[in-house]
């Protein structure tokens, strides 16, 4: 009840269908990274402040660096 906080679970993600994107904010700096589908629906995910949640994101949905893509 108080105090107890369910684990987060990984949404499953279809490496067939999805291309992994980094969004960044030209104006802010601000990342966001998440899936493109090719109808280009983008799926946000996951905020990125710095190096340690960027390569959260490379761990918890198993993407290589070189296959992500940056959009501005």
């Amino acid at each position: 009840m108080f105090g107890r906080r369910k684990k987060q679970t990984t949404p499953p993600y279809d490496k067939a269908g999805k291309v992994p994107v980094i969004r960044s904010s030209i104006c802010t700096g601000e990342q966001v990274a998440g899936f493109k589908d090719p109808s280009g629906k983008f799926e946000e995910l996951m905020l990125i402040r710095d190096g340690r949640d960027f390569q959260e994101f490379l761990r918890q949905y198993q993407v290589e660096e070189s296959e992500i893509k940056r959009e501005w």
